[in-house]
């Protein structure tokens, strides 16, 4: 075997590990490994404009496909720039293994030019994260970074300092077979009878569903036949559970809509499969609740449980299924479904009326038009503020799109990142960026990332000129608005100048001709759609406890709020109840 050098041993190992894309901005102390990738035909250096958006795109990768993906920084300055993404890959549980590449190591610990603890400082936001400071610790450091990554699902972080990435590799190295995908994971018999006992004797159940049911639609949904339940869903649960599903009640929470908040807290059980649901205030206090996850370390952690189930969701349901007696009374699931259809109901005037004369343009038609026009397996990546909202309310799942955004960790400026990352998996896929005007602006430098790579994303900027959820939370604090306004530019025009496609968009009736225009596009585009910057959004159940640190109109003085294509599919199930 020809000798390497660790850089070319490192590179390697990510290749064996089927990482297709290093994402980064180059750097003196990772010029070794950038050389190797360049020597590597088995893998892309991938040049973004700041290292942020490294992290998003890796973590975006890792969402998508449930493998491992990576980015890079340089020394001090540049590996700190990871750190955003990585909080927010690693609390979206995608396995990212993140390079911090460190000055030279005998430099180490004289505060030397740009030094820092890369090692130290990134040990909130991963699983593992350690220093190679000698050619011997290469390749075990990395591989338990990689089995850490994927094995933990969340984030490994490597430092490795620039003189030691140039040395020759030991040539006895120890290389072992590299962890590549999860186990699935069976609760134990005993609390699957103790779980079925539970069911057997509630009158009514109700499951409430987070991102911890991929994969296992049809177990969730043969579950709620046999024991008529109304399926309930957190925002990450959408993509995985609404679509197809005749028992929905909605979602949940400071976005939510229809009647899944009912249903949660007029049930006897309420059985939580796989969600770590954030927000208790929206939980009951008085039911009996199962909690049903992966992750041992989510199972009480947001409510007082009567029953903790450690294993995944579908081998949780296959053991479960045949041990439940079937329920025939579904007069709860029925008051449930009509509860959901009226309030959705009730709620779709505020977006229906006047829309084609509106100016400026309420964001729900956008989000409505975008929702029709979009391929049936589009990916959707949302900003986090009222593009959120948006998102939630309107885009409709089918099985085949997927929707990702910064849904755990709330950073602004993660649509066009997570865009990039995406789209490197799929050229022939439609993506979509949701983005904000703050949001975009903030990292739009890396616009020219999806020039330089031609990129065929669709960033489609919802412009304000405001940052309207945190306008909201001023407004109910009591506080004047204040700092929350930008004077924007023509984004369209920035975009044609860039050597993309840009439209402008501020009447309603040209929306649906520049959506077209620009998904028909081979190369990226940005719609930039001018938007009513006093269109806002309310949850269906609000006190106290729940305005706190977040956006709700205490006076009332927001818009509804549509839900899209929801209220078709709410009348549909209707038909599923029985007439006397």
């Amino acid at each position: 075997m020809a000798k390497q050098t660790v850089a070319e041993q490192f590179v390697d190992i990510l290749v064996r590990a089927g990482v297709k894309r290093l994402y980064g901005v180059v750097g003196d102390s990772l010029n070794p490994v950038v050389d190797a990738i360049r020597r590597n035909s088995a893998i892309d250096w991938i040049q973004v404009r700041h290292e942020e958006v490294a992290a998003f795109a890796a973590g975006a990768e890792a969402q998508l496909t449930g493998s491992l993906a990576a980015c890079a920084g340089s020394c001090g300055p540049g590996n700190l720039h990871l750190i955003n993404g990585l909080y927010d890959a690693h609390r979206s549980m995608a396995p990212v293994l993140a390079l911090a590449s460190q000055i030279p190591s005998s430099e180490i610990g004289t505060n030397f030019f740009q030094e820092t603890h890369p090692d130290r400082l990134f040990a909130e936001c991963s699983h593992y994260s350690e220093l190679i400071s000698s050619t011997k610790q290469m390749p075990r450091v990395l591989q338990t970074a990689i089995q850490h990554a994927i094995g933990q699902s969340g984030v490994a972080v490597v430092s490795l300092p620039g003189d030691i990435a140039a040395e020759q590799a030991p040539e006895r190295a120890i290389e072992h077979a590299l962890v590549t995908s999860r186990p699935s994971v069976r609760p134990g018999d005993a609390e699957i009878e103790k779980l079925a006992r539970m069911i057997d004797e509630a009158d009514k159940v109700t499951l409430f569903c987070g991102s911890g049911t991929a994969g296992a639609h049809a177990e969730v949904m043969e579950f709620a036949e046999r024991v008529k339940s109304p399926v309930g869903h957190a925002l990450r649960g959408k993509e995985w559970i609404q679509y197809d599903n005749p028992y929905d009640v909605g979602m949940s929470g400071l976005l939510g809509y229809g009647a899944a908040y009912e249903a949660t807290h007029e049930c006897d059980l309420l059985i939580l499969l796989g969600t770590d649901f954030p927000y208790n205030a929206f939980l009951p206090d008085n039911n009996k609740i199962v909690q049903v996850d992966v992750r041992p370390e989510h199972l009480g952690r947001r409510t007082k449980l009567d029953l903790a189930v450690w294993g995944d969701v579908r081998e949780t349901l296959r053991g479960l299924i045949p041990k439940v007696r079937p329920k025939q009374n579904r007069k709860f699931l029925d008051r449930m479904l009509k509860k959901h259809a009226d309030a959705l109901e009730g709620v779709v005037k505020a977006y229906t009326r006047n829309v084609e004369k509106h100016v400026p343009i309420h964001p729900e038609f956008v989000a409505s038009l975008l929702d029709e026009e979009a391929a049936d397996d589009a990916i959707f990546t949302v900003d986090t503020g009222m593009c959120n909202v948006w998102a939630a309310r309107y885009l409709t799942p089918n099985g085949r799109r997927r929707v990702i955004g910064s849904f755990s960790h709330g950073s602004m400026a993660n649509a066009l990142p997570q865009a990039i990352g995406a789209q490197f998996l799929d050229r022939g896929r439609q993506v979509v960026s949701m983005s904000g005007d703050g949001g975009f602006s903030m990292l739009m430098g890396d616009f020219l990332t999806l020039v330089q790579y031609d990129l065929p994303v669709k960033v489609v900027l919802f412009n304000n000129s405001s940052l309207g959820m945190v306008e909201l939370e001023m407004l109910v604090s009591g506080l004047p608005s204040y700092g929350t306004t930008y004077r924007n530019p023509d984004f369209a025009a920035i975009a044609r100048a860039a050597g993309a496609h840009g439209i402008r968009v501020e009447k309603p009736k040209q929306l649906r001709g520049a959506l077209r225009e620009a998904f028909k596009h081979k190369g990226p585009a940005l719609v930039d759609v001018v938007t009513d910057p006093n269109a806002l959004s309310i949850p269906p159940k609000i006190s106290a406890e729940m305005v706190s640190g977040f956006a709700l109109s205490a006076g009332k003085i927001v818009l509804d709020g549509g839900v899209g294509r929801m209220l078709q599919m709410a009348r549909s199930n209707l038909r599923h109840i029985p007439r006397v």
